[in-house]
């Protein structure tokens, strides 16, 4: 059978390898990481809530009703068209008949490598739980180092899109729970600083949307600056373009992210933004047997509509094209356009607050609320991660409680 190769196991990768179960081709994934990540939950994790198991699951175990399908824990350091052969960085030679690259993106810290060096991020899991270790040990240092405690207690996060505005919610919804944990920090000042370079949160959405997510943020405590940029980031301050200077400890930065290509070979090739171009099909122009899907895809919305968004929705769907492409082809048919089907787009603001849009439907409030849950339920991998999302989700609405408040021994530190 004609060997299918996805270098990817994220939302588009792993789309295409379970529609291409059961089907007469044979499908390797492969991936750096054994599991599949939920991103748009890390930070959940990164604020106490949910456990990385939750949203993480095994490959294989994902692949395990697909007779056809395997996976390999490799990282790709070579792609050979010619000869239809990826490398690994172990030196193994993968051969294929197809090949698809969904290998996601990486953190834009857009040049700025004081911002690389001294911020967190949410992009992985590691980073994630490296975040919350760091959190949960600034409470931790505000006890013992008091004179240092609005260095320690203040939280800049960079950035007003989904992730910045749903990770301010979050951290805010935790500061009560520490300020019962720390009987000293009752009534210290808490400062959680959402940094904006626009005018506006939440740029993607209806101008409504974000001006009620950053109405609910302010009901939540969080200073939200629109308008202003980092200038200069120091060990125990950054600065601002408006010459505002704050002290703090903790940068979060939540500002944007690049295309992450497998490898830099010339027969890529990068748009502006870095992702790589693909013609109607999604196929490389000049390589009839490779595929680009995800946010590494620079694949066209549309006539004079740009590029797609950087979703998950555009990759899964991309993904389950790609597999119906491939198996048209296999065929010796040519497979139509992909065509992608706006599913909308969502952010959670906090308890029973949320912003959605899709096409001219706007919802906020409980509602958004409500729609969100159900989305993000319904696209956890695994009966036993939905269970467990939603045991946590309630126990947190009714108690008002975020149980996982641990700092692990052994993640990175940042003293």
């Amino acid at each position: 059978m004609p060997r299918v190769v996805i270098v990817g196991a994220g939302f588009g990768g792993l789309a295409c390898a379970r529609a291409l179960a059961g089907k007469p081709v044979e499908t390797l994934l492969i991936d750096r990481n054994n599991y599949h990540l939920f991103t748009p939950l890390l930070y959940q994790v990164a604020s106490s809530l949910l456990n990385p198991s939750d949203i993480a699951y095994p490959v294989r175990t994902a692949l395990r009703p697909a007779a056809n399908a395997a996976f390999r824990m490799a990282e790709v350091a070579e792609i050979r068209p010619a000869e239809r052969l990826v490398v690994t960085a172990s030196g193994e030679a993968i051969a294929f008949d197809w090949l698809v690259l969904a290998t996601g993106a990486d953190n834009n810290f857009f040049g700025l490598t004081a911002v690389e060096r001294r911020a967190h991020s949410l992009n992985t899991l590691p980073n994630a739980l490296n975040l919350r270790d760091h959190v949960l040990r600034s409470f931790e240092r505000a006890v013992t180092e008091p004179g240092r405690a609005a260095e320690h207690l203040t939280f800049v996060i960079v950035g007003g899109g989904p992730t910045g505005v749903e990770y301010a919610g979050a951290l805010a919804e935790l500061v009560p729970l520490m300020r019962r944990d720390f009987a000293s920090l009752r009534h210290a000042p808490i400062r959680i600083v959402l940094l904006e370079a626009r005018d506006a949160l939440l740029g993607a959405f209806d101008h409504s949307l974000g001006r009620h997510a950053a109405e609910r943020l302010d009901r939540l405590g969080v200073e939200v600056r629109l308008g202003d940029r980092l200038d200069r980031v120091g060990e125990e301050a950054i600065t601002l373009a408006s010459a505002t200077t704050i002290p703090t400890r903790s940068l979060i930065w939540a500002a944007g992210v690049r295309p992450n290509p497998p490898a830099v070979t010339p027969f890529l090739t990068a748009t502006p933004g870095g992702r790589l171009v693909v013609g109607s099909d999604l196929r490389i122009p000049g390589q009839e047997r490779i595929f680009a899907i995800g946010d590494v895809a620079a694949c066209p919305r549309g006539p004079g509509e740009g590029e797609m968004p950087m979703l998950s929705a555009p990759a899964i769907q991309a993904g389950r094209y790609v597999a119906r492409a491939i198996l048209t082809l296999e065929h010796g048919r040519v497979p139509e356009p992909f065509r992608y089907v706006d599913k909308g787009i969502m952010a959670v603001i906090g308890r029973n607050a949320a912003v959605a849009q899709v096409g001219p439907l706007k919802m906020k409030g409980l509602l958004g609320w409500l729609a969100w849950l159900m989305v993000h339920l319904w696209f956890l991998i695994g009966f036993r991660n939905r269970f467990a999302v939603l045991m946590r989700w309630g126990w947190n609405y009714v108690f008002y409680d975020r149980p996982i408040r641990f700092i692990v021994p052994g993640l990175k530190r940042d003293e």
